[in-house]
């Protein structure tokens, strides 16, 4: 898998909100960018979503896949599928059909994210409002990291 060089975002999708990273220009470093209210009626997230995108020049958006810990895909995993196929319908309504989706194993990011959270103190209501960040942080940088490894593990 060869990638063009770029910032890309990694998108933790969750019931009520939408946690996005960003990757620094060369694809090493993720960071915590927003997190967004989800809206399955009218797609305001997408929309803010791609606005993102065009604006940070992403070449690459990573969407985590949760997967039980035996690797099977449940309720939660269908839901990010749909969430990819409506975004790349909301990509075309808006003139981007070259721009790659990829869906990247997220097992345990959001306990993981949780725990480092709380290791730095940041709890409660607090965390909350950061979780999804972080949880996006976690999917983006592991993708990150395994696409450095071997191009073929980043994704499942």
């Amino acid at each position: 898998m060869s990638v063009a060089p770029g910032r890309v975002i990694g998108v933790d999708v969750g019931a009520v909100r939408v946690g996005v990273a960003l990757s620094d220009p060369a694809g090493t470093l993720a960071t915590p960018l927003v997190t967004l209210d989800r809206d399955e009626t009218t797609w305001s997230d997408l929309d803010q979503l791609v606005e993102l995108v065009a604006e940070h020049e992403v070449v690459e958006v990573v969407v985590g896949l949760p997967r039980t810990l035996a690797g099977r895909e449940g309720p939660a995993a269908q839901a990010a599928r749909r969430y990819v196929e409506d975004l790349r319908e909301v990509l075309a309504e808006h003139s981007v059909t070259d721009l790659p989706v990829t869906l990247a194993d997220e097992r345990l990011t959001t306990v993981s994210a949780t725990r480092m959270l709380s290791d730095r103190g940041v709890k409660g209501r607090a965390q909350r409002r950061v979780i999804d960040q972080a949880a996006a942080v976690e999917i983006l940088q592991t993708w990150l990291d395994a696409r450095r490894r071997e191009p073929d593990e980043a994704s499942p």
